[in-house]
């Protein structure tokens, strides 16, 4: 009786505490002769007197050596009374503590201490502040965006473990060996499109190459997304008193293509490039210039067309929705995109011909083979990228080339391929976790698996994802990111080649631009260790680009040598023998790679990657010994490239 009274008094006082009364006698019953242990609030600390059976190793507070109270279950009582021995880091750079719900603890929820190296360049600060501090609500916005293995999600670590891992993890699969079998692999997959895929390796009109003789003025037209190039241009061949007055721009003009311009609908749109396109030729006129062209006639015009055409001549293709926010193709789609131009160019006045329509990846092999002959490869790497490479034509499968005459295969031993290079790697590629988050977000995760990790438009995008996962495992910004960063493809890579081209040990520079561009929500900016942090991680993203953007290079000319020599062994007509042949003595002599474009432009450091990963990959090859394969610029290749194409004719 005397025992039933203490339990009922015990479950009293536990309900006179906010106890439950289930839970006031489970207390009591595990420790009849103490009494009901004071509740206290979840989260204060205990007195330093407190013994350590009451200590929790789940969530220490920021003072060194307090531990919390553990959660107020039944089960997390019983276990907070066995005996605990505190374990003292010897060595606290930084603690991330990611608060959970009083009513939802979890494991991962519970903070750790990062040691880092002495030696360390990338050691961080502990939180000053309770601020600085991540917030629940932080987790459940970052939790989303990260695929993590169960030692990941439970276990933190230093910026230093994180910054080796993802070396690891970004260059291990393209060094070496690895580099040497994704290549292998790239280059079956081309072989394999080049005959039975309708999407990519698809051949264009373009099967003759300048040899620098070629003379003659022409009219340049480049159609991008956001600006029309009208250019005069005068080829002076071999005659030029120096090698970079042999292509000479006699007049450019440069027009934004606004958003109201992009609303212009049919003939509308067409009819302004019209319009500018007759101002450009008039400047000239005003400007003494001898005639459009030397002689009589219309004159010549081509075309770098940014936008989707299925290529039905060189002259013409099949208008295609354009994209990119224009409506100028929406009541035209299915007609010639060349007698569109044509008729709007008539309605001026114009006395113009369009002769040539090609991509830009065609125009910089084209540019740069007037100039250095030995081109067989046009790279264009800046907000996406492509590879234009001149095969021999039994190399495609026939299927390909359409409605072509008989007449133009018997002329034709070459032609210059488009590759569609975004559209490759599939299932080779060396994809890891921060890459599988961006294709989760993607509306077409499968399209362009090797632009998704080479072009400019996600370089930024993957990096974001690897800076919000240190956030949050590593403490990169005191554990908090700066808002912006929350926002996809809100960290550009132009941002991270400036900040690149600091070379500073203070880093002032690439701070004040990271700062600019991502304050963080308190307005402090981020130190130098997490400057460094954010250089490293984009740096080993973009020396990956650089290495798959090389062995995409170096599989290509691969392909050429290997299908030149079965052209030698297998062509029945003595022409295009002889043509392979000196394709392939250029092969295996030195070939000229044309390329263009804002990453591999400006990117600091990465045409060099680049350059070296191809002449690993050249090295490694037997019959190659004698070989290079040189990426060099190729300038304004658009605009000179369509006006080579027109001398080709």
């Amino acid at each position: 009786m005397t025992s039933l009274r203490r339990v009922l008094v015990a479950a009293l006082k536990g309900l006179l505490k906010g106890k439950s009364f289930i839970q006031a006698i489970l207390a009591f019953w595990v420790n009849p002769s103490s009494p009901i242990p004071e509740s206290r609030p979840e989260g204060d600390a205990q007195p330093e007197s407190t013994t350590s059976s009451s200590q929790s190793a789940s969530s220490p507070s920021r003072k060194k050596g307090i531990r919390r109270t553990p959660s107020s279950s039944p089960k997390a009582k019983a276990k907070a009374q066995e005996p605990v021995t505190p374990s003292i880091p010897t060595k606290v750079t930084a603690t991330v503590t990611v608060t959970s719900s009083p009513s939802s603890p979890s494991p991962s929820s519970s903070p750790a201490s990062l040691p880092a190296s002495p030696a360390s360049p990338y050691t961080t600060s502990p939180p000053s502040s309770p601020d600085q501090q991540p917030r629940h609500a932080l987790q459940r916005q970052l939790s989303p965006l990260h695929l993590k293995s169960k030692s990941q999600s439970t276990t933190a670590t230093s910026i230093d473990s994180f910054l080796q891992d993802a070396e690891r993890l970004l260059l291990e699969p393209v060094s070496g060996g690895r580099l040497q079998d994704f290549a292998t692999g790239l280059q079956a997959q081309f072989r394999d499109r080049l005959l039975n895929n309708a999407s990519c390796m698809l051949p264009s009109y373009n099967h003759q190459l300048p040899n620098g003789s070629e003379q003659g003025r022409f009219l340049s037209l480049d159609v991008g997304g956001s600006t029309l190039r009208v250019a005069l241009i005068e080829l002076r061949g071999k005659t030029a008193a120096q090698k970079d007055e042999n292509m000479v721009i006699l007049s450019k003009d440069t027009f934004k293509i606004t958003p109201e311009l992009k609303k212009l609908e049919g003939m509308d749109f067409f009819d302004w490039m019209a319009a500018r396109i007759l101002e450009t030729v008039n400047k000239v006129e005003n400007n003494n210039q001898t005639g459009h062209t030397g002689h009589t006639g219309p004159l010549p015009m081509g075309l770098a067309w940014s936008f989707p055409i299925e290529q039905t001549s060189l002259r013409g293709g099949i208008l295609q929705g354009m994209g990119k926010g224009f409506r100028a193709a929406d009541s035209l789609l299915g007609q010639d995109l060349g007698d569109i131009i044509q008729t709007a160019c008539i309605g001026h006045g114009l006395h113009v011909q369009l002769a040539a329509i090609v991509n830009d990846s065609a125009a910089a092999l084209l540019s740069e083979a007037y100039v250095h002959t030995t081109t067989r490869f046009g790279l264009i790497l800046g907000t996406g990228v492509n590879i234009a490479v001149h095969l021999p034509v039994p190399a495609v499968g026939r299927a390909k080339f359409g409605a072509r005459p008989a007449v133009w295969f018997n002329e034709a031993s070459h032609v210059i391929i488009n590759t569609e290079l975004g559209m490759f790697g599939h299932g080779i590629l060396p994809v890891t976790r921060w890459d599988a988050l961006l294709n989760a977000d993607h509306p077409k995760p499968e399209f362009q698996p090797l632009e998704h990790m080479v072009s400019g438009y996600y370089l930024g995008e993957v990096t974001r994802f690897a800076l919000l996962e240190a956030v949050e495992s590593a403490g990169l910004f005191g554990g908090i990111a700066p808002p912006s960063l929350l926002t996809p493809y809100a960290l550009d890579t132009e941002t991270l080649s400036v900040m690149a081209t600091d070379a500073s040990p203070s880093l002032e520079m690439a701070t004040a631009v990271f700062h600019k561009s991502h304050p963080s929500a308190s307005g402090t900016p981020p130190t130098l260790a997490d400057i460094r942090t954010v250089c490293t991680l984009a740096s080993l993203i973009a020396q990956r680009s650089a290495a798959i953007v090389g062995a995409s290079v170096y599989a290509l000319w691969a392909l050429k040598a290997e299908t030149e020599q079965e052209y030698i062994e297998t062509s029945l007509i003595q022409a295009h023998t002889d043509n392979a042949r000196a394709e392939l003595a250029i092969v295996q002599a030195r070939t000229v790679v044309a390329f263009n474009g804002s990453v591999i432009e400006r990117y600091p450091q990465y045409l060099e990657q680049c350059q070296a990963v191809v002449n690993s990959l050249a090295a490694t090859k037997p019959s190659a010994e004698a070989s290079t394969i040189g990426l060099v610029p190729a300038q304004e290749s658009s605009l000179l490239g369509a006006a080579v194409a027109l001398a080709c004719l």
